[in-house]
This record gives structure tokens, sequence and C-alpha cells, in this order.
């Protein structure tokens, strides 16, 4: 390979490549294409990490991509992006070698021109993944010091960062994720560019904005690190700025030793263990979300002063809904957060609920993460597990039944006892499933009581 302008750095390594890239990068060779894998998948094999796709650049065109694989998907045809479609393996993305112009929408260029493999790479994002591998000769051909960053960890933009930011604003991001989910510094020259630019991610899609936090939240090993870039890169108070308003946020020291509200979600993120749910990484993230909003200096009896926080759980649920309908979140995960961020503060009260209380706790459909939340929130700050231990052990003590078991009493029953259907049937049919819920497992025995707690809910 030789550059016209700058130089070429070639090494040699030998990278093990499935065999569907491997046949596509061979057949365009025996057709006298030049073709390499290239970004992400070489960057991840000099890792060490295991590429998730196999990328290809090319010099073939589109339409020669087309007829040399049987079945291909045109993706993005006018930018020379096909998808190889192998019989039995994932899909291939397989790039015609292009440089790009003008990018009015931040997002993507206005055109293309199809051209070489080194100013192919060369107008990609950061230097790491712009590496060339031939797994022909085992060449890696790197145009923008690539490797180098790779030894020591960088995050490096290509060329101006100033430029690259300006043409594609999501690319802020991605850095952020990158260096999260790597462990890498974001080089000075690039965090710079991208506290300057901040504020034009709000032109990105909340998708696009979404997957890239998403992938911080759960692939990061220590997603409050990857926080703490997102708070210094001016990026967090632009895509949320409710958890950038936790920055100062004062707790009472004999709870939060750790520090402010958002010291105390840092470490939780940081705590969290590998694969965690994203419906519990973004719990963690969200569950403090209604305290900025709710804090209060208040005089205690004894005539100190406290910070309280009255009401910040179901605050902090409507907030949280808010914020992942913003997002273009499922419903389903919208629900499942919001409920754990509403109910979080339930947990400390465990030791004095009823029986019945503790078993709806334990059979909720999100226990298992809403205890997780529970144990981290403890772990970050007082470092007190009695609730958590306690919880623990009753669930195990219902391993061998149904934790919540069918309800012995129905509405047809109250009915039979002649009590007018009504509103009230849900109450009655609540307090005697309570009953059923702290032992009490004949039918008979529940239906004799129905007339009282009918009377008491009267009252």
């Amino acid at each position: 390979m030789t550059a016209e302008n700058g130089r070429v750095e070639t090494s040699r390594r030998t990278i093990e490549v499935p065999p569907a890239p491997l046949a596509i990068v061979r057949k365009l060779h025996e057709q006298g294409h030049e073709a390499h894998l290239v970004g992400g998948c070489v960057r991840d094999a000099l890792l060490g990490r295991t590429p998730k796709d196999w990328d290809i650049a090319t010099s073939a065109r589109p339409e020669e991509i087309e007829a040399l694989f049987p079945k291909t998907v045109a993706v993005g045809k006018a930018f020379g992006i096909m998808t190889v479609v192998p019989e039995d393996a994932p899909p291939v993305e397989v790039a015609t070698f292009r440089s790009d112009a003008g990018y009015a929408d931040g997002r993507r260029p206005e055109s293309v021109q199809f051209t070489n493999a080194v100013e192919d790479a060369r107008r990609r994002d950061f230097t790491i993944n712009s590496l060339l591998y031939d797994p022909a000769s085992g060449a890696i051909h790197d145009t923008a010091g690539g490797q180098a960053d790779l030894a020591a960890r960088l995050i490096r933009a290509i060329g101006d960062p100033a430029r690259r930011f300006a043409e594609d604003h999501l690319r802020m991001l991605r850095a952020v994720r990158f260096a999260a989910t790597l462990g890498f510094t974001i080089e000075p020259a690039t965090l710079a560019a991208i506290q300057a630019q901040a504020g034009s991610i709000r032109r990105i899609s909340a998708e696009r904005v979404r997957d890239e936090l998403f992938e911080i939240l759960t692939a990061a090993p220590r997603a409050g690190e990857g926080l703490q870039l997102l708070l210094e890169s001016g990026l967090l108070a632009e895509i949320l700025p409710e958890v950038a308003a936790m920055v100062g946020v004062e707790q009472p020291p004999e709870f939060h030793p750790e520090g402010d509200v958002f010291t105390h979600t840092k470490m939780m993120l940081d705590a969290m263990e590998p694969g965690r749910p994203l419906r519990l990484a973004l719990a963690v993230l969200l569950h403090d979300v209604g305290k900025p909003v709710t804090a209060m200096l208040a005089t205690l009896p004894d005539g100190t002063r406290r910070w309280r926080f009255e009401g910040h759980a179901p605050l902090g649920a409507e907030m949280t809904r808010e914020i992942l309908t913003r997002l273009r979140a499922p419903t389903a995960l919208v629900d499942k957060v919001s409920h754990m961020v509403g109910n979080h503060m339930r947990f400390g009260d465990a030791l004095k609920m009823r029986p019945a209380k503790v078993r709806r706790l334990i059979g909720a459909p999100t226990f298992e993460d809403e205890l997780e939340l529970h144990r981290l929130d403890c772990l970050s700050s007082h470092a007190l597990f009695g609730v958590h231990d306690f919880l623990r052990q009753a669930h195990a003590q219902y391993v061998a039944e149904p934790v919540l078991p069918e309800p012995l009493v129905m509405g047809r029953d109250l009915v039979v006892l002649g009590l007018e259907p009504g509103p009230r049937f849900k109450h009655i049919l609540q307090a005697l499933y309570d009953l059923q819920l702290e032992g009490e497992n004949d039918k008979a025995a529940l239906l004799a009581q129905a007339p009282q707690v009918a009377a008491a809910l009267a009252d």
C-alpha cells in the first residue's frame, strides 16, 4: 500500500478471522480488488477482545460487490455500503473505499467520492478505528498512528478534532463510549474539542444518543467513570441535565459519608457486576434523580439541621419516565425502571413490614433487580446490609412454594356471602389476600372474616 500524502506504517500480525469474512476478502482478492478488514474488528482483535462484527473495506464498487456474491443487501449503496449475507454466518458489511464531503446535518455526508484505502482510513473518526488488516499477508496498515494510541490507551480524533466532530456530532459521544468501555483516556485536544462543541449533540436523534448511553451503562467495566467523563466533556448537561443536576447536592453525612448525590451515583455504577441488565443500570443511574428537586435543609426536633429529600422516590419515578420516554426507550423498559426508582425507598422499611407486604415485595417480577439496587445503594453509602440479608433469607424460604400464591377468595365468593359488588370489593379482597399471605390458608376461615373486613373498610 502506498500513500500519496503522508506516511503509512505497516507491521505484521496474525489475527484469527472467522471463515465467512475471510472468504469474502479472498473472493474480492481473486477478482483483482483490494480488500482489508477495517475498524473495530481490527482494534478489538489487537486488544485481545472478541470482535462483534467483521467489516471490510474494498476497492470494489457496490455493483461489483452485488455481482460477486449471491446474496447482498444495499444498506447504503449511494455511500458505497453493502451487506453480504453468507449462508451460515452473520452478515458482513462491505464498503467501497471513499472520502466524504459536506455534513450539513452534523451526522451524515451529503456526498461521497470513491477513493483509495489510505483516504478511506483517514476519513474515519478515531485513530484506533482506522487500522486496516490484510488477512492474506498479515499486514496491518496504520495511516494515523492507531497502533501507538492503542498501546497508550488513548482515544484520539484523526486530524483536526474540531473538524471531525463538526462533521458528525455523534462522534463526541462515541469518544466517551470508547473510553469508558475500553478503559482508555481521551487525548486532551480531542476532549477540548468535545467540550467546545458539546451543545451540538442536541442535533443528534434521541435514538442514537440512547444507544451510545446504554452501551456505556452496560458495557463499561466502571460505568461511573463513564458518567464522570460525560460530565467533564460537557455532554451530560446536554443529554441528561437531570443527572448533571446531582452534582454538589449534599446529603446527610451519617447516611452518606461518600459525599454528594452525584458521587453516590457514580460509586453505585462502578460497583455494578459485569453483565448487568440494562434495567438495573438505568435504575442505578436514576434512582436519586428526584433528590436535586426535593432537597431541603430541615431543622430536626433537637435543633440540628439535616438535608432531607421528601418524596424524591415517587418524583424520581415520574422524572425517570419522562427521561426514558425522551430517549425513545421501549415502553416495557420505561415501566420497569420507573417502578424500581419509585419503589427503592420501600426496601428500607422491610424489617418493619407485615409478612404480607414482605411477600408482595419479594414476589414482584423486578425483585432480584430491586434487591441488587438496594445492595448497591447500601454498599455506596452507609454499608448497612441488614435489610438486604433479611430479604435474601426471606426469599430463600419461599423457594419451594409460590411467593404469591393464587388468592383463595375471589369476588364471586363475596357475592355468595351476600356482599354488594362495588368499588370496595377490591379492597376487601386485598385485605383477605394479605391475611392469606400471612399464613391463613383455610378458605372458610377467610370467608368468615369477610363481613368484619367489609365493615371496617366502610367506617
